[in-house]
C-alpha cells in the first residue's frame, strides 16, 4: 500500500494534439478526463457500476494538483488507488506520470458514492470495492 492507498489499476493513454490549449500544454480539464477514464476502466474490469446496472458510482468531490506541464507528444500512465471506504463511499486517488520518464504531471482525488439509480439515493458500497479499500 502506498500513502495514497492500495494500487488497484493502471492505464496507459496517449495525449492527443487536440488536448493542448493555447499555451501549448495539456488543458487542465484533460487531467480530469484521464482520471475519469481510468476510474471507469477499473470499475468495468470489476464488472461493477455499468450503465445497465441498478447501482453505480457518482462523484461527489474531485480535485487535482498540477505539478508539471504536459505537452504533445506524450503517453501517460494513470494509476488509480483505493483509499478509505465509508458505508456508501470510497476515496480514489490518481497519479499521472510519463510512461517513458516516470515524471509526475498531476495527482488527483475523487470521492465516489455508490448510488441506487431507481431510488435516486446512496446505497451500500459493494463488498468487492470495500475489500480493495485502504484501512
Amino acid at each position: 500500500m502506498s500513502e495514497l492507498g492500495n494500487l488497484v489499476h493502471t492505464l496507459s493513454m496517449p495525449l492527443r494534439w487536440g488536448d493542448m490549449d493555447a499555451y501549448g500544454h495539456a488543458n487542465n480539464t484533460v487531467f480530469f478526463r484521464f482520471f475519469e477514464e481510468a476510474r471507469i476502466t477499473w470499475l468495468s474490469s470489476l464488472e461493477l457500476g455499468g450503465e445497465s446496472e441498478p447501482t453505480g458510482p457518482i462523484i461527489i468531490k474531485t480535485s487535482a494538483t498540477f505539478l508539471k506541464e504536459l505537452s504533445h507528444p506524450a503517453t501517460v500512465e494513470v494509476k488509480t488507488y483505493a483509499g478509505k471506504a465509508g458505508t456508501t463511499s470510497l476515496e480514489n486517488w490518481h497519479t499521472v506520470t510519463d510512461s517513458d520518464t516516470g515524471d509526475l504531471y498531476a495527482e488527483g482525488y475523487a470521492k465516489l458514492v455508490w448510488f441506487d439509480r431507481t431510488a435516486r439515493k446512496s446505497t451500500a458500497l459493494p463488498a468487492r470495492l470495500r475489500a480493495l479499500a485502504a484501512e
